[in-house]
């Protein structure tokens, strides 16, 4: 488990699914199989089908109608997100604005080697990126003086924070127990100065009390940790960084383990958890049943485990494990000839 369940267990579990582009309506289906098939460990759940993407903006002006947001904060206990695509003049991300909407200032990604025949050799990858989901680069173009382009950044000590206790909690239940703060300080000595020394500072709050002295902390600026991510991935347990960082990082790391095809991820607070894989919409494959699966499964199997359903998790990933490790049943991604419904009947074929 990555921390102490959001939520106590209860008699039923909600769960919202949001496929949005792309792939997204491919594999997320997959994930709500894959709970399906773990019902016997989960309370009685219930789906219930929410709008949001380019699609829906084509259709209504908006990409995340107030009517999903509102199911969302007043009916789910939790959600699955698919992958958002197209930008345009008037369009922001839906997932931005969810994260922003249920205060999910978390994105937890896992990254896990496994053994894949066909492929050969994995490093010994076994971490975790935390990274700040609310705050980091806010962009403005300004034309007044020809084109222009800044992006103003904002770190606060609150969601500073708030991500370093997450991180530390994380630690804390691994067995390495090991935290390292992602950062760029000595150029940007104000902003990462600031998320430095608060992440540093999170053992020491009045309300903490010793609780975090078994974790070892280190420090790495950003671009020697994607160095040493490459060199010696062995040497990371968990990481936290503001959200760009993270989100490079968390994305150099799946390049080691085989494809982004595998990484999932959460969206967390302190009351409500989103999965979501790490992959984006690839529009260059939708349609071909040809995309992975795995990491929308396995975001569910997260979600579950944040959730504290840590056995329906357990059996999720077990199966994901086998498949992959057995190299007969893979998406091209991943160097195999398979289809996404073929990983999926093979996985849920194990669960």
């Amino acid at each position: 488990m990555f921390r102490a369940p959001i939520k106590s267990i209860s008699k039923s579990l909600r769960v919202g699914l949001i496929p949005a582009d792309g792939i997204g309506k491919e594999v997320i289906p997959a994930a709500k199989a894959a709970i399906v098939a773990v019902a016997s460990d989960i309370p009685k759940t219930e789906f219930v089908d929410l709008a949001a993407g380019w699609e829906t903006f084509t259709r209504t002006g908006v990409a995340l109608p107030q009517e999903t947001i509102d199911i969302l904060k007043q009916d789910c206990d939790c959600a699955l997100f698919g992958s958002p695509s197209k930008k345009v003049v008037g369009y922001s991300s839906p997932i931005v604005a969810l994260r922003k909407e249920l205060d999910l200032y978390a994105n937890i990604r896992p990254v896990l080697s496994i053994g894949i025949r066909e492929i050969g050799k994995q490093p010994d990858v076994d971490l975790v990126v935390v990274r700040e989901n609310t705050e980091c680069l806010e962009h403005q173009t300004i034309t007044e003086h020809g084109r222009e382009a800044r992006a103003t950044r904002l770190i606060t000590e609150r969601a500073s924070r708030r991500i370093g206790q997450m991180a530390f909690e994380i630690a804390l239940a691994r067995s390495r127990k090991h935290l390292t703060i992602i950062h760029k300080s000595n150029v940007l000595s104000i902003t990462d100065g600031l998320f430095r020394e608060t992440v540093r500072g999170v053992p020491a709050l009045p309300d903490v009390a010793g609780k975090y002295d078994p974790v070892t902390i280190m420090e790495q600026l950003v671009d020697s940790a994607v160095y040493r991510l490459f060199r010696e991935p062995h040497v990371f347990d968990v990481m936290v960084a503001p959200n760009l960082y993270g989100d490079i990082l968390s994305d150099a790391a799946a390049a080691l383990v085989g494809s982004l095809g595998l990484v999932p991820s959460i969206n967390a607070g302190d009351n409500f958890v989103m999965g979501e894989p790490v992959h984006g919409s690839a529009p260059d494959i939708v349609g071909k049943n040809i995309a992975n699966p795995i990491a929308s499964i396995r975001s569910a199997a997260l979600m579950l485990r944040h959730l504290g359903y840590t056995t329906g998790a357990d059996r999720i990933d077990s199966a994901v494990d086998d498949v992959v490790r057995e190299g007969k049943i893979l998406t091209p991604d991943l160097h195999g000839t398979s289809t996404t419904t073929e990983v999926v009947e093979a996985i849920l074929k194990r669960i």
